[in-house]
């Protein structure tokens, strides 16, 4: 599970504008690394350029996915990650950067805003916090402890099985040996019966 893009855009009319985003490009070689770059930041835009106001979607690319979340106020953000992060973390990651992003950033400088003038610093935080999903979200923090649980409560289940039935190979053992025992005590008592009387 890895992130490599966090941007927050601008939904305008004839395109859409990049406000802020942070990029995780290490996984890719150094050569690689902007067009990788340049890439993420068209995608972005794209997707934000052809989704409704007030949608939420997740697009897949190759083995990569696009969260996009556009608010009704315009403001977007999109997170693109690989096909095994969970979607309800991305959104969530977007709604919280959102939220921030309108409360610090001032909406009148959206329109006109760039990657330069905008002052928001909080991204390369929440792509660094957010590379584990079980770290940031409680829920699948949640999810994962009970997930262990339950692997922990199956290999109970089963050594308790298994115990259960060695106690039946046990118990079927001593029926044998008791009826064996027995039979050995009326064998025993009849020849010191025989031994008694002389």
């Amino acid at each position: 599970m890895k992130l490599y893009s966090l941007s927050v855009l601008y939904k305008s009319e004839p395109k859409a504008i990049l406000l802020k985003a942070a990029y995780d490009v290490s996984s890719f070689s150094f050569f690689q690394r902007s067009s990788v770059q340049e890439f993420m930041t068209f995608t972005s835009q794209l997707i934000v350029e052809r989704s409704a106001k007030g949608s939420r979607a997740s697009v897949k690319e190759q083995e990569y996915l696009c969260h996009v979340y556009v608010r009704n106020d315009n403001l977007a953000g999109v997170v693109i990650a690989d096909s095994e992060y969970p979607s309800r973390v991305a959104f969530t990651l977007l709604e919280k950067v959102l939220d921030e992003f309108s409360k610090q950033v001032d909406s009148i400088t959206w329109p006109v805003g760039s990657p330069a003038t905008i002052q928001y610093t909080a991204l390369d935080g929440h792509l660094s916090r957010y590379q584990n999903p079980r770290e940031a979200d409680p829920m699948c923090k949640v999810q994962a402890e009970l997930d262990e649980t339950k692997i922990i409560l199956h290999n109970t289940m089963e050594s308790l099985l298994e115990r259960g039935e060695k106690l039946d190979d046990l118990v079927s053992k001593s029926e044998v040996l008791g009826t064996q025992s027995k039979a050995f005590y009326k064998t025993a008592r009849k020849q010191n019966s025989c031994c008694a009387i002389m």
